[in-house]
């Protein structure tokens, strides 16, 4: 009898990629990980950080140092190789981005590799539909990490104005990655009352949010992070490890992603991130929601600014 391993690959171990590892080896997640990076020293250094962490780990994982053709085999492979530029726009790192996709992209499926790539680079809506083209993988094969971390930091903010545990909100931020990602307000749930009924039937607690502050914390919260340690490590890590999980364990679940819209919301050949099924087969079915006509003609602008820079590509 043959039993599969879980095996991950990680293209760049820079901050969020040695993060992401150390995420998906002491969650259990993977039985094997297999690191690449241009830096050789780089990856043999957190190679040896990890393994020296196994022992007192719950879960046994081999961790490997490799390269582009070493992750023939793996079932997904995570792209965070990038630059951070402190413009605060992740949108000015584009071109460097895609010239990262464009070093290592015929290599790996030239080597074979047929799993699925989930995108954490930015600015990872149009990396991912980079990537999807360059490779022609199958639509629901390649996909981004999207607003799944802004989702999360909406949902914390929202449980610190109200009391209610973030676990028990369902809230999505939309769109771009970035600056222009849309609050989808007419679709926030707290158990199973929508925030428009909670407004209504307690007004002092739930009718008082300021929505337009609240967003605006929610896009500042990454440079908030990054302000004092040039990175943000452990909020995206948990991000990318919840949409492996999500695969290896075929669970279905219901997670915002930066996906391929084709007709949702009336876009057309572009990633952009809404509630999307995740499976062993990676997105399985994009969800679109009825949003308000507010939000939907600023969902619409998001994704204007994602195929504006998608343009800006050479």
């Amino acid at each position: 009898m043959s039993v599969k391993l879980r095996k991950v690959g990680i293209i760049g171990v820079g901050h969020v990629g040695a993060h992401v590892a150390f995420s998906l080896a002491t969650q259990g997640i993977v039985d094997e990980l297999v690191l690449v990076d241009i830096n050789k020293q780089k990856v043999v250094s957190e190679r040896q950080d990890l393994i020296d962490s196994l022992s007192y780990l719950p879960h046994r994982i081999n961790v490997v140092n490799g390269e582009y053709e070493d992750l023939a085999d793996c079932d997904i492979v995570v792209l965070s190789a990038g630059k951070i530029t402190e413009t605060g726009s992740r949108l000015d790192e584009v071109q460097y981005s895609a010239n990262v996709v464009d070093s290592f992209a015929d290599r790996v499926v030239s080597a074979g590799f047929n799993g699925i790539f989930i995108v954490i680079t930015n600015p990872c809506d149009v990396i991912a539909r980079y990537l999807w083209e360059k490779t022609g993988f199958p639509k629901n094969r390649v996909f981004a990490t999207g607003t799944g971390l802004d989702s999360c930091r909406f949902k914390t903010v929202l449980s610190r104005e109200t009391g209610v545990d973030p676990k028990a909100i369902s809230a999505y931020t939309m769109g771009e990655h970035g600056d222009s990602q849309i609050a989808a307000w007419s679709n926030v749930v707290f158990g199973a009352k929508p925030l428009s009924q909670l407004e209504k039937e307690d007004p002092d607690r739930f009718g008082k949010l300021d929505k337009p502050a609240i967003l605006d914390e929610v896009k500042k919260a990454g440079w908030v992070t990054f302000k004092g340690k040039h990175a943000t490590e452990f909020g995206i890590a948990s991000t990318l490890a919840r949409l492996v999980y999500a695969v290896f364990h075929d669970e279905k679940t219901v997670l915002p992603a930066s996906t391929l819209l084709e007709g949702q919301y009336g876009e057309n050949g572009i990633f952009a991130s809404t509630p999307c099924v995740i499976g062993k087969n990676g997105v399985e079915d994009v969800y679109e929601l009825n949003l308000s006509d507010d939000e939907l003609k600023d969902y619409k602008n998001s994704c204007d600014v994602i195929r504006t820079t998608y343009n800006l590509i050479k």
